[in-house]
C-alpha cells in the first residue's frame, strides 16, 4: 500500500498530519471571537474545522461602561468614522491611561480592521490594567492566537477561563491552540467542555472530532463529524477530516464518497491525494493514479501525492513481472521528487534504495 504521509490541519476565532493534516484543517475556519461587543458589520465566523475567524462573538457581552469620550467614539463608529473614533480614544487614554474600556474599544477597531499587532497591544494594556476583566484576557488571547503566538495565547485563554470557566469560545479556542501545538491530550478536556456547553454548535463538534482524531479515537471522531454535518454548512475542511478518520477505520468506500463531496465543493491537492489513497486501498489502481495526478497538477510540491503516484507505478512494475522499465523509472522519478521536497521520509528512502538500482 502507498505510504500515508499526513498533511496538516487549521485555530477557531470562532478558529485543515496531527499530525499536521488535522492541525491545518482545524485552524482554517473556527476560532471563536466571543467576549466582545456586538460587531458593527454583523459578520460571523466562517464554518469550518480549525486559522481564526476574528469577526463577531457567538454570545455578545453586555455593553461596556465608559466615559463621555468612549460614548463619542462609539457614535463615530456607528457613522463609519473609524479614524476619528481612534483619535478620540487616543486622547481619552492620554488623559487617563487607566481607562480600560478605551483600550478595549481601540483593540476592537484594530482587530476588525485586521491589524492584529495593534489590537494585541491595546488588549494587552487592558489585561494588565484589569487582570480580572474577562473581555481583556480573552481578546488578548484571541489576537495572540491570530498572530500565531500560540504559547502566549494559551496562557491568556487560561487566564480568561480562570475568570469565566464556562465560556464556550474560550474553551473552544484553547482546545484549538493546544491542537495546533500538537498537544491533543491537553486539548481534549477543553474541546469536550466547549461541545458540552453548546451541543448544537457545529464548529465545536467538528473541532472535538479533530481532537479525537489526533488522539487516534477515530470512531469517536466520525460520530462528531457526523453531528457537525447536521449542524453546519458542509465545507471541504470538515469533509477531508471526516474522510481521514473513515480511512483509519478501513471504511474506504465511505471515505471515497466523502472526499468526492469535498472536491465538488472545492478541488484541492490534499483532497485528491486522499481520494487516490482510498481508491488504492480499494484496489482501484487506475482511479488512484488519476487522483494522484490531479493532486500534483494542483500542487506540484504536494509530496504525499508524489509518493502515491510513485508507489502506484512501483506496483505496476511489480505486478508486471518487473519487465516494465517505464513503470520503474516513473516510480523512482516521483519518489525522488518527493524526497527533494521532504527528506524526512524513511519509508520512501527505503523504497528508493531497494528498487532504485533495478
Amino acid at each position: 500500500a502507498p505510504p500515508n504521509p499526513r498533511m496538516p490541519a487549521t485555530p477557531t476565532t470562532a478558529p485543515l498530519r496531527l499530525p499536521r493534516r488535522l492541525a491545518i484543517l482545524l485552524a482554517a475556519g473556527l476560532l471563536a471571537a466571543g467576549g466582545c461587543r456586538t460587531p458593527r458589520g454583523g459578520a460571523s465566523p466562517e464554518n469550518g474545522p480549525v486559522a481564526p475567524s476574528p469577526q463577531g462573538p457567538q454570545n455578545p457581552a453586555a455593553p461596556r461602561p465608559g466615559d463621555a469620550a468612549v460614548t463619542q467614539a462609539r457614535d463615530l463608529l456607528d457613522q463609519g468614522r473609524e479614524d476619528d473614533a481612534l483619535r478620540v480614544l487616543a486622547r481619552a487614554i492620554e488623559r487617563n491611561p487607566t481607562l480600560t474600556v478605551a483600550h478595549l474599544e481601540m483593540g476592537d477597531i484594530y482587530r476588525e480592521r485586521g491589524d492584529y499587532n495593534a489590537a494585541e497591544r491595546s488588549y494587552d494594556s487592558a489585561a494588565r490594567l484589569e487582570p480580572r476583566n474577562f473581555d481583556a484576557q480573552y481578546l488578548h488571547g484571541l489576537t495572540l492566537h491570530l498572530l500565531n503566538r500560540l504559547d502566549e495565547a494559551v496562557r491568556a485563554y487560561l487566564r480568561a477561563l480562570a475568570i469565566r470557566s464556562e465560556d464556550q469560545d474560550a474553551n473552544l479556542n484553547l482546545a484549538i491552540a493546544y491542537l495546533q501545538l500538537n498537544e491533543p491530550n491537553q486539548a481534549v478536556g477543553f474541546a469536550e467542555q466547549a461541545a458540552r456547553l453548546n451541543p448544537d454548535r457545529g464548529e465545536a463538534q467538528a473541532n472535538l472530532g479533530a481532537v479525537y482524531s489526533a488522539l487516534g479515537r477515530h470512531a469517536d471522531a466520525v460520530r462528531r463529524y457526523e453531528r457537525a454535518a447536521e449542524l453546519m454548512t458542509l465545507n471541504p475542511q470538515l469533509l477531508v477530516n471526516w474522510a481521514e478518520s473513515l480511512g483509519r477505520l478501513d471504511r474506504y468506500t465511505e471515505m471515497v464518497n466523502t472526499l468526492e463531496r469535498a472536491i465538488a465543493l472545492k478541488p484541492s491537492a490534499p483532497a485528491h491525494e486522499r481520494l487516490g489513497f482510498a481508491h488504492f486501498r480499494l484496489r482501484q489502481f487506475d482511479l488512484a493514479k488519476q487522483h494522484f495526478r490531479k493532486a500534483i497538477d494542483l500542487d506540484a510540491t504536494h509530496f504525499p501525492a508524489l509518493n502515491g503516484l510513485g508507489v502506484c507505478r512501483l506496483n505496476d512494475y511489480l505486478v508486471g513481472g518487473q519487465a516494465d522499465r517505464q513503470a520503474i523509472d516513473d516510480a523512482m522519478d516521483h519518489l525522488r521528487a518527493s524526497l527533494r521536497i521532504n527528506q524526512n521520509q524513511p519509508r520512501i528512502v527505503e523504497l528508493v534504495q531497494l528498487y532504485g538500482r533495478n
